[in-house]
């Protein structure tokens, strides 16, 4: 009888090299069709055979067709991901949340970039469904949700930053920025700060737009009016940040605290205050938004208000792994979180 020729490790273990499903049926007592119907998520087992088949397939090192298998079930094992910036640290952690979520599942994400153009992006989803992409998710942008929901009734789609219902194959991911942008500049207000500063996000971008709304209700509730003077264009990148510093210094109008739309806002903000000898917190108090992994290690490390950006990533691979697989997404989303560091202080 031929065995199986072996190759050893390192350490002189044998590793099976090529093991079949007959082999892997063998070892976990069950027939090869069980072990078949568990790699495609089709079987009806009790647990302890899949216990049985899994650890067969560890013993083994079995590695199974997935290639084979996706042309039996017309699928290509592959999600899209349309994000906006790949150097962008904000969608890194988005994208990592994803790998995660499809980890063990025999899916891959095939990325591409949008560029916050709506033209761009729909252009980008029609190149991922070309490529036969079994979902699609959408990492924000500037595409409407009538669009979304129509590429949706081809491909299931999940896309954060945006809202809609009723829609069969398609889940949106949204949290409330209006209440982040007012838990920030309450915080500010609560420090006693009285003339504070926006630096904005993109003019036309929904997140933006919200945080802007939310600065506004934490001063109107505080008897505060609005002050268009205080408020400057950005575009979420640290320069956008450095050029809102100058601006708001150009108008000699006096403020002792900034709410800045994002935490990249908030490091070049930090950059140009610091260049032109203001002090954080001492002269200037600032909060920024996200809770990037960076705002721990600025100096001083930043206050912000925590967007869970990779829990984001991760729960819509999971959402659109049901919707592939026929079932409706099940959505908890979590909660945006005030971190208190070191750039806000008590006015003196």
């Amino acid at each position: 009888m031929k065995t199986r020729a072996r190759s050893e490790t390192s350490r002189g273990e044998p590793i099976p090299s090529g093991a079949t499903v007959l082999e892997v049926a063998a070892v976990a007592g069950v027939s090869p069709s069980t072990v078949s119907r568990i790699l495609n998520g089709t079987a009806r087992v009790s647990e302890e055979k899949r216990q049985a088949v899994e650890r067969a397939i560890e013993e083994l090192n079995f590695k199974p067709n997935l290639l084979a298998q996706s042309l039996k079930r017309g699928n290509s094992m592959t999600v899209g991901v349309l994000t906006q910036a790949v150097d962008s640290p904000f969608f890194n952690e988005s994208l990592k949340g994803i790998e995660d979520g499809l980890a063990g599942t025999g899916y891959a994400p095939l990325i591409v970039s949008g560029h916050w153009n709506a033209k761009e992006e729909a252009e980008r989803v029609g190149l991922l469904m070309a490529r036969r992409v079994d979902g699609i998710i959408i990492l924000t942008g500037h595409m409407t949700d009538e669009d979304i929901i129509l590429f949706s009734h081809h491909v299931p789609i999940v896309a954060t930053g945006h809202v809609f219902e009723a829609a069969e194959r398609a889940s949106a991911i949204r949290l409330n920025n209006e209440m982040g942008g007012y838990m920030a500049t309450h915080h500010l207000l609560e420090l006693g700060h009285r003339t504070i500063a926006h630096i904005a996000g993109i003019a036309d971008h929904p997140d933006a737009v919200e945080r802007l709304a939310g600065y506004r209700r934490a001063l109107d509730e505080a008897g505060i009016p609005f002050d268009p003077d205080l408020v400057v264009q950005g575009d979420f990148r640290e320069s956008g940040g450095v050029v809102g510093i100058a601006q708001l210094l150009e108008r000699s109008r006096l403020f002792t605290a900034i709410f800045a739309a994002n935490d990249q806002t908030a490091y070049g903000a930090r950059l140009a205050l610091y260049r032109k000898g203001i002090r954080v917190p001492e002269d200037v108090s600032l909060i920024g938004f996200d809770d990037l992994p960076a705002s721990v290690y600025t100096t001083p490390p930043l206050t912000t208000v925590r967007q869970p950006v990779y829990e984001i990533g991760r729960m819509a691979a999971r959402v659109l792994l049901d919707l592939i697989a026929g079932r409706p997404g099940s959505l908890q989303l979590p909660q945006l979180e005030l971190v208190i560091r070191e750039t806000t202080m008590r006015l003196r």
